[in-house]
């Protein structure tokens, strides 16, 4: 079945800035390789993804720009992912959710973008990839925008500083000298399986910076919002932790909307009650192991788990680490 690769036009707008800067001639570029002429007005909506590499390639030709693609990076900030990518990550209860998250959508970026994690001894490798597009040329320009995101969302977590050990490209590119001084004690791969960049595994669970959080979107539909019954939801949960929670049916009750409204509300947000609970459990317990000397098998209790042994699975598949090990890093830090 024939296919269209698509990018948003966000992600072309800043190596058209770096041409309009340096005097180039754009519009007439542009419309060789069949991309609107006039694209700032049209950043939010979806362009074909080859010409747009092809477009990339000849203007770094024609204008002897080197390493063209990495100095628009420069220009793009975390605030060019899509909103609702941004508004799952704002409510991520850990940077290993998060990644999930930005796994799951990232074919809402580029429409053949494949986004994964690869698990290692002591990190994990955020993997990307185009699918189909192995033999072309010229994907560097593309690798450097699917590897600067996720350092991106890494940092929402880790610190604006923070810096990969590993960047590595599936294109046969190494980075120039100048562009690679700009990243000391990175190391550079080319010609790997896939694009990716290194996470210690001890960083998966660390939770979202307060001074990254952002404004949330508005829903499109009568108020309370998704957002705002996520939050609400939040809110009243711990109390009910160590009793029973409320199942969705309750809480749609409590909302004044039906069961069905709420987890459409819900759904069209990315997230599932169920996903709630779980993050709320999380934020309880990890809470009681940083500041608490409580058994763990108390601490689960409490958390609303009835089991120690699913405790320790849901806490892992949420940190990336046991209970106990998250205590023992929490107290090394």
């Amino acid at each position: 079945m024939a296919t269209i690769p698509l990018t948003r036009g966000q992600f072309l707008l800043p190596f058209v800035g770096i041409l309009h800067d340096s005097g180039a001639p754009i519009s007439s570029t542009l419309e060789k390789f069949r991309l609107p002429s006039v694209l700032e007005e049209k950043s939010e909506l979806y362009i074909p993804l080859l010409p747009a590499i092809r477009f990339v390639a000849a203007a770094q030709r024609s204008q002897g720009i080197e390493d063209f693609s990495f100095l628009a990076t420069q220009r793009l900030h975390y605030s060019h992912l899509r909103e609702k990518t941004r508004a799952l990550i704002a409510h991520s209860p850990t940077l290993l959710v998060a990644l999930q998250h930005a796994c799951k959508w990232a074919v809402r970026e580029d429409t053949i973008l494949s986004l994964w994690m690869e698990h290692h001894v002591d990190h994990v490798r955020i993997c990307s990839r185009l699918s189909g597009t192995s033999s072309l040329r010229h994907l560097e320009h593309a690798q450097w925008l699917q590897l600067i995101f996720p350092i991106y969302i890494v940092r929402q977590f880790a610190g604006p500083d923070w810096m990969p050990a590993t960047i590595a490209f599936e294109a046969r590119y190494t980075p120039s000298r100048a562009t690679q001084d700009l990243w000391p004690n990175v190391r550079f791969l080319s010609g790997q399986h896939a694009s990716w960049i290194s996470v210690p595994i001890s960083h998966l669970s660390l939770s979202i910076r307060a001074s990254a959080s952002i404004p949330l979107p508005s829903d499109t539909e009568d108020v309370p919002s998704g957002y705002d019954i996520v939050e609400l939801i939040k809110l009243m949960l711990p109390a009910y932790l160590d009793d029973n929670p409320p199942t969705l049916a309750v809480v749609a009750e409590m909302a004044g909307v039906s069961p069905r409204t709420l987890q459409r509300k819900l759904y069209n947000i990315g997230l599932s009650y169920s996903d709630i609970l779980d993050t709320v459990r999380y934020e309880s317990a990890s809470k009681l192991l940083r500041s608490t000397n409580s058994k763990i098998i108390d601490i689960a209790y409490s958390s609303g788990y009835t089991d120690p042994a699913h405790f320790s699975r849901a806490f892992r598949r949420i940190a990336g680490v046991t209970p106990r090990q998250f205590r023992d890093s929490s107290r090394l830090g």
